[in-house]
């Protein structure tokens, strides 16, 4: 079966956050995987851009109970009308989950995908966790390149 990669990060990016999406996705399609996303824009549509323009596929898993709003890369836009709920589907549906920058949404997708376990979690330019002493929590995997994340995400 082919390998999902969900990436996570902000409808609302900065520049460097939507590079760094486009080029994840770019790379992912490159090794033949499919991307998962939330859909929307920011990161989202970045990397659904990026999967595009590398001859992969991209798979928006909407918050809405329409597609309305889905980005325009998209290969296929899933309307779940779950609302921020549609966070677990996305992750729980991946074999691996890339986290690009940081959001609130964003840290619950990557919450979730602790949680469940099993699949590589990697962060790039994103949210660091840290416990009562400021030690970081294991779990996630940092990247510092696009090349690395993908990497890690696919053993």
């Amino acid at each position: 079966m082919t390998v999902q990669v969900a990436v996570c990060g902000p409808a609302d990016c900065t520049e460097e956050e939507r590079l760094v999406a486009f080029r994840v996705g770019e790379l992912l399609a490159a090794r033949g995987a499919v991307v998962l996303c939330g859909g929307g824009s920011g990161v989202m549509a970045a990397v659904a851009a990026g999967a595009r323009a590398g001859g992969g596929l991209a798979v928006g898993v909407l918050p809405g109970a329409d597609r309305a709003g889905a980005a325009p890369d998209l290969s296929a836009a899933l309307a779940t009308n779950l609302g921020q709920a549609r966070n677990a589907v996305l992750v729980q549906s991946a074999d691996a989950v890339i986290v690009v920058g940081g959001s609130w949404g964003t840290l619950s997708e990557l919450a979730l995908a602790m949680r469940r376990g099993g699949v590589p979690v990697v962060t790039l330019n994103g949210w660091r966790v840290l416990d009562a002493d400021g030690r970081a929590v294991p779990g996630p995997v940092e990247a510092r390149t696009p090349e690395e994340a993908v990497a890690l995400a696919l053993g």
